[in-house]
């Protein structure tokens, strides 16, 4: 009866919807199934934060996300405010505990052989100057992790390949220096060599639309989610996304996370551990694949 009572109350006089409501009971159902499994002899006044954590976790053990636990928690918590100011009970169990943490998603990335694919496949690019400059774009983006702002930033000057690094401004106008490798400076040279044989270049800008200027946000993340579509079935295909499969790379291969920090411009090194998050979860699934009793 006190639950009945509690849901005619978020009726008549809250006004909430009757889907909220339908929520609401569904969650109260649930506990309630919970704890009489528990023990028979627990009612709504007996119940302790024990019991609730209990059942809390009982719904992370079935894969209830952290929303949906937090919501229903968000019904016992309001049930029990409920029947306190009503002395329908003596205590609420539930005022001091705290939901689960949301979690993050992980970050998606496009894994090594397809990467491998889209750079090396024959076929997979034409000759032109906008498929040089579309594959030179996305290795650059694969081979160093620079944001798409810092791309868009690059100027001639900022490209040394004597030294083979680049020199990026990053957030809050803060500048880095990136190393890069053999394989991508004879990348950059062969594109700046057809590129300055363009006959529009109004601007010192590394890249260059077709009418010779700065290239432009839409168009570079036009050439990577096209670029991409090629090799992944990735729901986002982004210029992040290669940032996040630079970082994922290094980690699997053996850097040390305040370098992949240092590479990526991060203030934090509790930014950078996201990736961590998700090469342990490709881990997982090696194991799975690979382990006759996984």
């Amino acid at each position: 009866m006190m639950v009945e009572d509690f849901l005619n109350y978020l009726r008549y006089e809250r006004n909430r919807s009757e889907l909220t409501v339908r929520r609401y009971d569904h969650c109260l159902k649930d506990f309630e199934s919970f704890f009489k499994n528990q023990n028979s002899q627990l009612s709504w006044e007996s119940v302790d934060s024990d019991v609730i954590r209990d059942w809390m976790e009982s719904m992370m053990d079935k894969g209830d996300m952290a929303s949906t636990v937090n919501n229903c928690l968000s019904a016992v918590r309001s049930f029990f405010r409920f029947a306190l100011a009503r002395n329908l009970v003596s205590r609420d169990p539930a005022h001091s505990i705290k939901g689960p943490k949301k979690q993050k998603p992980l970050p998606q990335f496009v894994r090594v052989e397809e990467m491998d694919r889209l750079i090396d496949q024959p076929g997979m690019w034409g000759d032109s100057y906008q498929d040089l400059r579309a594959r030179t774009i996305i290795i650059l983006f694969y081979e160093t992790g620079i944001r798409l702002s810092e791309l868009l930033g690059l100027d001639d000057a900022d490209v040394d390949f004597s030294a083979r690094q680049l020199k990026v401004t990053g957030k809050r106008n803060k500048q880095r220096v990136i190393p890069f490798g053999e394989e991508l400076e004879q990348v950059l040279r062969e594109y700046v060599e057809q590129r300055n044989k363009q006959p529009l270049q109004l601007e010192q800008a590394f890249f260059l639309n077709d009418k010779g200027r700065r290239i432009t946000k839409p168009l570079v993340e036009k050439i990577v989610h096209e670029s991409l579509s090629k090799v992944t079935t990735l729901r986002k295909r982004s210029p992040h996304v290669l940032r996040h499969t630079f970082a994922t790379a290094m980690l699997n291969n053996g850097s040390g996370l305040e370098s992949v920090r240092k590479l990526l411009g991060h203030e934090s090194v509790a930014t950078t551990e996201i990736y961590t998050h998700t090469t342990f979860e490709q881990l997982k699934r090696v194991y799975e694949n690979a382990h006759p009793r996984a």
